[in-house]
């Protein structure tokens, strides 16, 4: 049984979701100690017992000691079974992490999946549901796996209530290289309100449109049922040959409309500076499907805190290591030693 440290790295969910998301496709079990044991809410929160209750319902798995606030399981996968599944986080814990944890056994499981997955798509702790549809799972049809994912229902944080359904039409997977992102070919902007004031979603625009590193973006204002709110989201798609990139600024309280639109602009400026072919999120969501086909590889910018941890799992369960290697133009080679 392999032994895994919560504290280690970034010391968060990302350790336990990788664990799980591994442990099922190697049919390895595992026990995880100190879970999230240095955050202001230690311990497994709601959306981590939903992973861990989903990994058990799609891989015939147990777990013992599975609990609110529990900071110590043991987890023994058993045998996969593709089919409908229905996962429901009751707050708005992220979706799209939920998803995470499942997907890597069912894209190589022996036939398709549907999944419904009810909670947060729009939470400030995860990529947005934008980023899952666009960016991730694009570049993930590469290694061979094809994953469709369609929005039914906002969840913005606090309230959650969101839903999405997912199919997943499984593949061996094959190592992919990829190459440069090509020129930028457009900046699109997108901004998402429900039950706040119209003038926030306009000054934030007014603001994002006019920062610096953003020639010639082009802007949308969606505005949400009032019943799905409150929530506010400011999205930058920066579109390229190879695919796409998204930066997401959530609007949360005590930040005031101008500051979130700064905050997302400057990084989406900072990252079309790097030349990098993948920004930190995407980079750590590839890690994985990286590792399982056997080889690969892509430029990042300064590997996250979430993206070492995840190689450190990574490496714990199937002794392949990845490695992170600084180029002379600023970005990171990320591929398999």
């Amino acid at each position: 049984m392999i032994i895994i440290d919560g504290t280690a790295g970034e010391g968060g969910g990302q350790i336990l979701r990788s664990s799980l998301a591994l442990s099922l496709v190697m049919g390895e079990a595992f026990r995880i100690e100190n879970i999230r044991a240095g955050r202001p809410k230690p311990g497994l929160m709601r959306q981590h017992v939903t992973a861990v209750e989903a990994a058990c319902a799609v891989g015939g798995a147990t777990c013992d000691g599975l609990a609110l606030g529990a900071r110590d399981i043991t987890f023994r996968p058993g045998r996969i079974t593709p089919g409908d599944h229905h996962f429901a986080i009751g707050t708005a814990g992220s979706t799209s992490l939920v998803l995470q944890t499942v997907l890597p056994a069912l894209m190589m499981a022996a036939a398709p999946s549907r999944l419904v997955i009810e909670g947060g798509t729009h939470n400030p702790a995860a990529p947005p549901f934008e980023f899952l549809e666009r960016c991730f799972l694009p570049r993930l049809a590469r290694f061979g796996p094809q994953v469709t994912a369609r929005l039914i229902r906002h969840g913005f944080f606090p309230a959650g209530g969101g839903r999405i359904e997912v199919e997943i039409e499984p593949a061996p997977l094959r190592p992919v290289d990829f190459g440069g992102r090509g020129p930028l070919r457009g900046l699109v902007g997108t901004v998402l309100i429900a039950g706040l004031p119209g003038g926030i979603a306009r000054r934030e625009i007014e603001t994002a449109s006019t920062a610096p590193g953003l020639p010639g973006a082009t802007w949308h204002l969606r505005i949400l049922p009032p019943d799905l709110g409150p929530g506010n989201t400011l999205s930058i798609e920066a579109l390229f040959d190879d695919g796409s990139e998204i930066v997401t600024g959530f609007a949360e309280r005590g930040l005031g409309a101008e500051a979130l639109a700064r905050v997302a602009a400057r990084r989406m400026a900072g990252f079309l500076e790097t030349g990098a072919w993948a920004g930190p999120h995407l980079a750590d969501q590839l890690l994985l499907p990286l590792a399982l086909a056997g080889g690969g590889g892509f430029t990042t910018v300064a590997p996250s805190g979430h993206g070492l941890t995840n190689a450190e799992v990574i490496h714990r369960f199937t002794g392949r290591r990845i490695v992170f290697t600084p180029q002379a133009d600023g970005t990171h080679g990320v591929a398999l030693a």
